[in-house]
């Protein structure tokens, strides 16, 4: 499973990206907000950090046409590659850019998914990735986990080669129940990130071979 970072904070992706073995970085205006840094300085410094790893950028304009000059401007400005996803919510129109910018020779990253059906419409029309929301599903008693899970087998039993990149996560255990489902990749803030790899006996283990070591590694450190 792919693990990304949602979030614009350049403190937490720099301690993330330079401890985890993540594969990307995923952003949209809230998310901007909260790094607090306009999109023109914020994406180069991030991209700074995660290199050529994947960049996954929301799109806020409403029609089709526009959404597809918004990417094609961002892909300008910031010399963005194969590394660039351009991230388009399902609504109507975005179903017409998904396609428009897929023969533009974008990648796409369909967002704000809250069914099986929007995730199925998003990959016929040529989304790379599906980002349903697990959190916010959960919060209006819809079962997040299962919606993931739907979607997952859904692409499984029509060949689709679009992935889910699962998104809104409170708590580790919703990743790793996504994770047992079967769900490609998944994004999440830095506080959930750290504590998916924390564990209080880990940090007893570890302090059990310092003790138990400092009187038998006699090897001197080169």
């Amino acid at each position: 499973m792919i693990y990304m970072a949602d979030t614009a904070n350049l403190e937490e992706l720099r301690s993330l990206f330079h401890h985890f073995p993540l594969e990307g970085v995923t952003t949209n205006p809230t998310i901007l907000s909260k790094g607090g840094l306009q999109l023109s300085k914020a994406v180069p410094a991030i991209l700074e950090i995660v290199g050529n790893k994947m960049m996954h950028m929301q799109m806020i304009s409403d029609s089709a046409e526009d959404i597809l000059a918004e990417a094609q401007s961002y892909r300008k400005r910031f010399s963005l590659g194969d590394n660039y996803y351009v991230k388009i919510p399902v609504t109507r129109e975005g179903f017409r850019a998904i396609q428009m910018v897929k023969r533009a020779g974008m990648k796409v990253t369909a967002t704000a998914i809250f069914t099986q059906q929007q995730a199925l419409i998003a990959a016929k029309a040529g989304a790379d990735y599906v980002a349903p929301y697990v959190n916010r599903l959960d919060n209006i008693v819809s079962h997040g986990i299962e919606v993931v899970s739907d979607i997952v087998n859904t692409f499984a039993r029509y060949g689709l080669a679009t992935k889910v990149l699962a998104a809104s996560f409170k708590n580790v255990d919703q990743i790793y129940r996504v994770s047992m489902v079967g769900c490609h990749a998944v994004t999440a803030s830095a506080d959930v990130l750290n504590a998916m790899v924390n564990h209080p006996m880990t940090d007893l283990a570890v302090e059990d071979f310092k003790i138990d070591g400092a009187a038998w590694y006699d090897v001197e450190r080169v």
